[in-house]
């Protein structure tokens, strides 16, 4: 695929849809595509989490290991958090079928927000939000992510 066709995939992503076009561009350039064959494991629950990644085509089941399951398709954005909080992988991802996901790292994500004062801002009152939003088993657990002040810190400190 190209930059073109990478960051049009990035505009169907909700929560990066918030940065500029710019911003999304700089993405692209920056991130990496990993082929994963059917069957393979993408991540496994408890890795250390340090990037999220966007389904860019094929179809990957995600696993809590609790019994629920969820399937990411193209245009989908796995471990959000990840992008802005150190933490382990709270699910695992297998791919159904031959799939190929675009691999935001977190140290990326978090140079192009400083570069974006806009799109900062934006994810700041996304990731607010992000706290009370229902993940695979229920409610994100108030221990497993810092309070929304923790969250704006996170993302501003380094502007």
């Amino acid at each position: 695929m190209s930059i073109d066709d990478d960051v049009a995939l990035l505009e169907r992503v909700p929560t990066l849809r918030l940065l500029g076009s710019a911003a999304l561009r700089m993405l692209a350039i920056g991130s990496e595509q990993r082929d994963v064959a059917r069957g393979n494991v993408l991540f496994n629950q408890g890795d250390e989490a340090d990037c999220g990644f966007v389904v860019q085509r094929g179809a990957l089941r995600i696993d809590d290991g609790t019994g629920a399951e969820a399937v990411a398709r193209p245009g989908m954005l796995i471990g959000e958090l990840a992008l802005v909080v150190a933490m382990k992988r709270p699910s695992s991802a297998v791919a159904l079928e031959h799939s190929t996901v675009i691999r935001i790292a977190r140290s990326l994500f978090q140079r192009v927000l400083e570069s974006d004062p806009d799109g900062r801002q934006a994810q700041q009152l996304n990731l607010e939000r992000h706290r009370d939003r229902h993940v695979i088993g229920g409610p994100i657990p108030a221990a497993r992510i810092p309070q929304d002040r923790e969250i704006a810190d996170l993302i501003l400190q380094r502007a």
